[in-house]
């Protein structure tokens, strides 16, 4: 409430006002009781006006406190053109998280030095939040920026202006944001999962950046490739992007050694795949002290790839056991046995020169009846493809035989075109193959340099990795990392640092929630809390659930009022950046 002051018939009238919001957001005031003319007033009160801004202060202050609020409803009303609708609070959980991460300093502190006058916090802000709640393009994100109650005042061409910014600052906000996330919620990195993955891009011919490689997505697209180092937890510390064409054991050095170089992790175990698995990258983990490894590994090992001795220790039938340790019944569904050993490693040496190196591991080899009969029935749809292929050659090229050909005698491709070449041989099943693949069905095996982790602790360190491909899973999907709409380099660094914030945010709400809910769920729950003007300043709210009520628990924000005033949402806001 306000004091307002007029002149009426060229005399000084007061009369008491209100100040609200209407549909679009836009200030707007209303007369609430007429005071009276100064000349008139004076003969009671030695100074009106400031006896009647007291008033108008009470008022406030009465309003504020008093939990109803009589409302006077025109059903003719009719909508403002521009009315947003509603309007979503379920972001400042996430918003709250980004200032516990510090983002909002760090991008601050980076601007001071450059020249540009656009706001590149409240532009992140956006980019991030709209990368949880409504995953789009930067043009949709801004379009909808009117769905939050924060000030966003900056253009579409900011946020793309702000790209080749965020490229810059990237390394260096990664490394901000763990160092926030090791001092608010913990962060234990003595285990580090590592793994790789790549986006397509809907483009027909490659670049510099993003060429063609094995697309996980069996796309026959340019890539992009981006290697992830993720915390014991699950909480992602690192990423890095490569060109499309890199392999995924080449990736490994660079994520890897910036974690350890800039985070200040101390001694590290690393989970990964076989496909990193490179005695390059042992070595560079053992520090070329295998007596002693400076930093250790865990990683799945190749069955059908072993050596001659380790597919025979692998089928030799003694010394399995059960997942208890006791002697195995006639149909086993599980069995498990293990050894230590000296296993020879190439590695490639500073003057580009291979030499063996030996490693002391602990192997680990396993047989599930539920794996093996998975790779039969994969194996079964394969060898229908190769059937296919022998009937009908000229339907298949290279690509489209891939998996197929391995099964198939004298196939040959044309260099240029990748179609299948008929030289005059005969295409027949290799039989031997088969029947060499058959015999490993089931097992597989991970190997560690940690001689001294029981087996079973190898296994469940190893079974994390499962979070890392869920949080690829999280990204391509829940938070829509790709179409990507940029194409510079640095652009499309940019968009994936923004898709990094969003993935370590959810991770964080994962993580104090205790697993609770999926990522889908929490993101569809904090969609769902959003509100719209029912009456001046007052917002109505029409959801709560299980999901909101433990997430406003857990973080300290009441989602469970059916209605709040402007001045409430914009607290809860503030309160949430304070953190």
């Amino acid at each position: 409430m306000n004091l307002n002051v007029a002149t009426r018939n060229g005399k000084t009238y007061l009369y008491i006002e209100k100040s609200y919001r209407n549909a679009e957001g836009k200030p707007r005031k209303k007369n609430i009781k007429a005071i009276g003319y100064v000349d008139d007033l004076t003969k009671q009160y030695p100074d009106p006006i400031a006896h009647f801004r007291e008033v108008a202060r009470q008022m406030t202050e009465e309003e504020r406190a008093d939990k109803r609020v009589n409302m006077q409803v025109n059903m003719e009303d009719i909508l403002p053109e521009g009315a947003v609708g509603t309007r979503n609070v379920g972001y400042m959980l996430p918003l709250k998280i980004y200032h516990e991460l510090g983002i909002d300093k760090y991008l601050k502190g980076k601007a001071q030095s450059e020249a540009f006058e656009y706001n590149t916090n409240a532009i992140m802000t956006l980019l991030a939040m709209s990368r949880i709640l409504a995953p789009g393009s930067k043009k949709r994100a801004f379009e909808g920026k009117g769905r939050y109650f924060e000030r966003f005042d900056f253009t579409l061409d900011d946020v793309y202006h702000s790209l080749g910014h965020f490229d810059k600052v990237s390394m260096g906000l990664q490394r901000h944001i763990h160092e926030n996330v090791r001092m608010k919620y913990g962060s234990d990195t003595t285990i580090i999962y590592y793994d790789v993955t790549n986006y397509y891009f809907e483009i027909k011919q490659p670049d510099e950046f993003r060429k063609y490689g094995l697309s996980k997505e069996k796309r026959k697209r340019p890539v992009v490739q981006m290697g992830l180092a993720m915390d014991r937890d699950g909480v992602p510390l690192r990423y890095e992007l490569f060109a499309g064409n890199k392999l995924d054991k080449e990736t490994f050095r660079s994520v890897i050694g910036g974690v350890r170089k800039e985070f200040g992790t101390g001694r590290i175990v690393v989970v990964a795949d076989m496909g990193i698995i490179t005695g390059d990258n042992i070595y560079y983990l053992v520090g070329g002290k295998p007596e002693k490894p400076a930093n250790g590994y865990v990683f799945s090992f190749s069955v059908r790839g072993g050596a001659k001795d380790f597919k025979e220790y692998v089928l030799d039938a003694r010394g399995y056991a059960g997942k208890d340790g006791k002697a195995l019944p006639d149909d086993p569904d599980f069995m498990v046995k293990e050894r230590m050993i000296a296993r020879e490693i190439e590695v490639t040496m500073q003057n580009g020169s291979k030499a063996k190196k030996k490693v002391y591991e602990k192997q680990v080899v396993f047989w599930s009846k539920k794996h093996s009969q998975k790779s039969r029935a994969e194996r079964a749809e394969i060898l229908k493809k190769a059937e296919a292929l022998l009937s009908d050659p000229a339907k298949y090229t290279k690509a489209t035989s891939y998996g197929a050909a391995a099964y198939v005698n004298n196939l040959e491709y044309d260099k240029d075109t990748g179609e299948v070449i008929n030289k005059g041989k005969q295409l027949t099943l290799n039989l031997q193959k088969i029947e060499d693949d058959e015999q490993y069905d089931g097992y597989y095996a991970i190997v560690t340099s940690e001689l001294d982790m029981p087996c079973p602790d190898i296994v469940n360190t190893y079974h994390g990795l499962w979070e890392i491909e869920e949080t690829f899973r999280i990204t391509k999907s829940d938070l829509s990392a790709r179409p990507v709409f940029v194409r510079e380099p640095a652009h499309i660094n940019a968009h994936f640092l923004i898709c990094f914030i969003a993935l370590v945010i959810l991770r964080l709400i994962q993580k104090k929630t205790s697993r609770a809910y999926s990522a889908e769920a929490i993101i569809d729950c904090l969609n769902k809390i959003e509100c719209i003007l029912e009456y001046e300043n007052i917002y109505l709210f029409g959801y709560r659930s299980s999901i909101s009520d433990l997430l406003g628990t857990t973080f300290g924000i009441d989602f469970t009022k059916r209605r709040l005033r402007l001045a409430d949402i914009k607290y809860l806001s503030a309160v949430a950046k304070k953190s």
